[in-house]
């Protein structure tokens, strides 16, 4: 439902974290207000509900907090984001809600792929953008991650079983990411079961949706939908 008592999402079109938060609303059919930004003009009320200044920011409403909190509650991790939206409505069980075991350890493979790849991707990208010198090494340390998802891919479908789950989607945007470099050399790249995953996503309506460009929200500070 469209209605001033939406949370309010403020969003960065390709930020990796923010794609992945909205991946999350949309699966979970949660209508959110958003708030498209620029990362130098970042409005007052985003630094107000979150001073560290960084994207994904969800505020949810004082008395529409899942507890009916007289304050707005401020959720500033994409990972959080993600994890309230499907808490609260998951038609795909991407939570794996009827194991209670599952969650944390989706959450170590999230955490172990993050703390690796991703320094290592912005490192690469870098070098590529600058043609610094260690480009080729820098890539060959986003490789060995690489290779541990294509190993995932050949063993089921998605990257934690074979169903989709929360894994794939918070993971899917810093592939993107990463594709986007170089992509001759990632179309040629001996990792077939992990580009048939990553176009599989990007080439999908859902992703469409999730990747719909919004006016700048400080240009006319007008409500757009997202979620639903």
């Amino acid at each position: 439902m469209k209605h001033n008592s939406a949370p309010v999402l403020y969003s960065l079109h390709n930020c990796p974290y923010a794609i992945r938060a909205r991946f999350a609303l949309l699966k979970a059919q949660q209508s959110v207000r958003i708030r498209s930004i620029k990362r130098n003009n970042k409005p007052t009320e985003m630094l107000e509900a979150s001073p560290k200044g960084s994207v994904p920011v969800l505020v949810i409403p004082k008395g529409a907090s899942d507890k009916g909190s007289a304050k707005p509650r401020v959720l500033e991790e994409s990972l959080d984001i993600m994890i309230w939206a499907l808490s609260k409505n998951d038609p795909d069980n991407l939570l794996r809600t009827d194991n209670r075991d599952v969650l944390p350890h989706m959450l170590m493979v999230i955490e172990e792929f993050e703390s690796r790849f991703i320094p290592a991707l912005n490192a690469f990208g870098c070098a590529k953008r600058y043609h610094e010198d260690n480009t080729a090494e820098l890539r060959k340390a986003c490789e060995r991650e690489l290779a541990k998802l294509e190993s995932r891919l050949t063993e089921h479908s998605y990257l934690f079983s074979d169903r989709e789950t929360l894994v794939d989607i918070a993971i899917l945007p810093f592939l993107r990411k990463y594709a986007r470099i170089d992509k001759q050399w990632f179309r040629e790249s001996p990792y077939p079961n992990l580009k048939a995953w990553l176009n599989r996503y990007i080439q999908s309506p859902q992703f469409s949706k999730v990747m719909k460009n919004y006016d700048l929200w400080l240009e006319e500070r007008r409500d757009e939908y997202f979620g639903c």
